[in-house]
């Protein structure tokens, strides 16, 4: 397939001073480097949450932005040993948008580089029947890797790093986009 793929970029903090915007500050000129994606993004700090998950206007928008992208880009922290709440509330405010459909994960946190909220993901994603793709960034201490402007120290290492992630993403998309175009995911064990 040759195809313009949509990746949705998912935010996974909604904190204030968060340091995902800074991983995604040099993510999103590196992902338009790449030229075949369109990128829609999913940010907590856009949505409005109430206590029993997103609001109805923000599910919506949440259900449209999965429903059009054919493979999506996590950048989650770790915090106390697994992902923010703010994740798991996008990733529940709807289904079938998850089906068929690759992730893969840059994470960040103290020692375990957010590994550990990535293997909790793994196993949201494929109660979703969705495809979490093995290749990680993962930046332990993620603070250091990035000079007080956010541009990387070691950009050449976390640049090769992401174009394997993002080679691996691409062939799970085009794959899982031709085998829904084939058949609907919902068919297929009917």
């Amino acid at each position: 397939m040759t195809d313009r793929l949509t990746i949705a970029l998912i935010y996974g903090s909604g904190r204030e001073g968060r340091f995902a915007d800074t991983i995604a500050g040099w993510l999103e000129p590196e992902l338009a480097g790449f030229g075949q994606f369109n990128i829609v993004r999913i940010d907590p700090m856009e949505l409005a949450f109430t206590p029993g998950g997103l609001d109805e206007a923000s599910a919506e928008l949440v259900e449209s932005r999965t429903s059009q992208a054919d493979a999506f880009l996590i950048v989650t922290p770790e915090y106390n040993h697994a992902y923010p709440a703010a994740l798991k509330a996008i990733i529940d405010s709807c289904f079938r948008p998850w089906h068929a459909k690759p992730i893969a994960f840059i994470a960040y946190g103290g020692v375990s580089g957010g590994l550990r909220a990535v293997e909790q993901l793994r196993l949201v994603f494929a109660e979703l029947h969705a495809v979490a793709i093995r290749e990680t960034v993962s930046l332990a201490h993620a603070w250091t890797h990035f000079d007080p402007v956010g541009n990387p120290f070691r950009q050449g290492q976390l640049n090769g790093q992401l174009a394997v992630l993002m080679k691996r993403l691409t062939w799970w998309a085009n794959a899982l986009k031709a085998a829904r175009i084939a058949t609907r995911y919902d068919e297929a064990a009917a």
